[in-house]
């Protein structure tokens, strides 16, 4: 995995090390730690973008060596960002300086972490703002409700000594609620001088970035803290962490939402992914799902039990309960579709009605159109899928199967029970189905048959 150009080489911004070559051993999966996914983008993602967002002009990640999936996810979400292999782990200041390249150039610099998903674009600006008043340094720290196991920032009537991480630190040390959230910026000028003047005199015999701290107060330079809400500094090291920050994500996801102007009508019962959109006066019922790729418009209604994924609803769109809407499904204005009906790579325009129990694959449904309970597209012949067309204003009844490739011309009539299989031009009624026969008293002679079989049967288990 070669190193790629690091991100942006004009002047101004500044520069983000993303480290992510933690193993996650913890994570007890064959995926690396940062892969894993909270509302549907990975936790590197959420970093890579709030740290664009806030401005980075350059990136640099600092990855397992031969992570190959680790690099594809960096080049998908920040093409051009420069991917560094470190080799051994021996300390957050080691792996900063695997990055070395990256603090060439005199920028500020902001460490993140690629397992500390939710610090947002605004957090990141906040870190790097004491920077521009002249702070060599800026950590963000939090008030913890339960200090163990975070490094303690130790203070003196206002200004920052150190960080303290807690197996150094001293009993009294450890009574410190202030702890530090791993996440640092360093001014350009100081920087690169800073790290590679970090020692490993410690529990561990590690590299501490935290140790920057005391070395730019030892140099008379001005350390800023920057506070930071708990939930938000939040790591995840395990999937029950994993669990906590997901709810933390579809809490804000929720909220913004509403405040955009949706109705979700139990917001604790709806699952919603970072890129889902959802227009004004929605109004989503409880238990819904909402994957990667969904845009719904105005005045749509999402009932109970509906589960999205890649698909597009246009204004009035009234769906459920109990939709499910695959990739590439697109509902035009004012399209209904009732409790059990499915729609996968498929266009129903305005006004099309496919009220229960329906699957449509790989089709288009005219303005209009009708398709009745239990109809469905048999789109797929085992090697290939094939195209339905329904024409504008058809009438499909109910449990007809349509088998692909076929059209049914607009205005057509398809018969109840109907099997297609050639075309249907247009203001035809089509039924095809065997010849129904009734033959007089013949429900009786069976019934008694039956009955006198399963006596005999029973007489014999006796």
């Amino acid at each position: 995995m070669a190193a790629g150009a690091d991100h942006g080489a004009e002047t101004g911004g500044f520069t983000a090390i993303v480290l992510a070559a933690g193993k996650g051993t913890r994570m007890r999966s064959d995926r690396p730690k940062v892969l894993h996914a909270l509302a549907n983008r990975s936790m590197l993602g959420h970093v890579l973008t709030a740290v664009q967002e806030a401005g980075a002009s350059r990136l640099a990640v600092v990855v397992e060596p031969g992570r190959e999936d680790v690099a594809r996810e960096i080049e998908r979400l920040a093409p051009g960002a420069g991917i560094h292999p470190q080799a051994e782990r021996l300390g957050t200041a080691h792996a900063v300086l695997a990055a070395r390249a990256a603090l060439e150039g005199g920028r500020d610099v902001i460490v993140a972490f690629g397992d500390t998903p939710l610090i947002t674009a605004e957090t990141y600006a906040r870190l790097r703002a004491p920077l521009r008043e002249g702070a060599a340094v800026a950590v963000l720290a939090f008030e913890a409700a339960d200090p163990t196991g975070y490094g303690r920032v130790l203070t003196e009537a206002g200004r920052v000594l150190a960080i303290r991480e807690e197996k150094d630190a001293s009993k009294e040390e450890r009574t410190i609620r202030l702890s530090n959230a791993g996440l640092m910026a360093l001014s350009g000028t100081h920087a690169l001088g800073l790290l590679e003047r970090i020692g490993n005199d410690n529990a561990n015999r590690e590299y501490y970035l935290t140790d920057a701290v005391a070395l730019a107060v030892a140099d008379g330079l001005s350390v800023a803290v920057v506070a930071v809400a708990e939930d938000e500094a939040q790591g995840v090291n395990d999937r029950v962490q994993l669990s906590i920050a997901e709810a933390t994500i579809q809490a804000r996801l929720r909220r913004a939402a509403q405040l955009g102007g949706a109705t979700l009508v139990a917001p604790e019962t709806v699952y919603l992914s970072v890129d889902t959109v959802l227009g004004r006066d929605v109004v989503i019922e409880p238990h819904c799902v909402f994957g990667p790729g969904v845009v719904v418009g105005d005045r749509c209604v999402i009932r109970a039990f509906s589960h999205l994924h890649d698909a597009r609803l246009m204004d009035g769109a009234d769906i459920g309960p109990h939709v499910r809407l695959r990739g590439g499904a697109v509902l035009g204005e004012g399209v209904h579709l009732g409790n059990f009906v499915e729609i996968k790579n498929a266009t129903l325009h305005a006004g099309a009605k496919a009220s229960h129990l329906t699957y449509l694959g790989d089709a288009e449904v005219g303005a209009g159109a009708n398709i009745g309970a239990g109809t469905i597209t048999c789109n797929y012949d085992g090697v290939s899928k094939h195209r339905t067309q329904i024409g504008e204003g058809a009438f499909i009844g109910s449990n007809s199967a349509l088998v692909a490739p076929v059209s049914v011309g607009a205005g057509a009539l398809v018969g109840a029970g109907s099997v297609i299989t050639r075309d249907v031009p247009a203001d035809a009624l089509a039924v095809a189905r065997g010849r129904q026969a009734n033959r007089e008293g013949m429900a009786r002679t069976l019934r008694d048959s039956l009955k006198a079989a399963k006596a005999a049967r029973d007489a014999k288990k006796d």
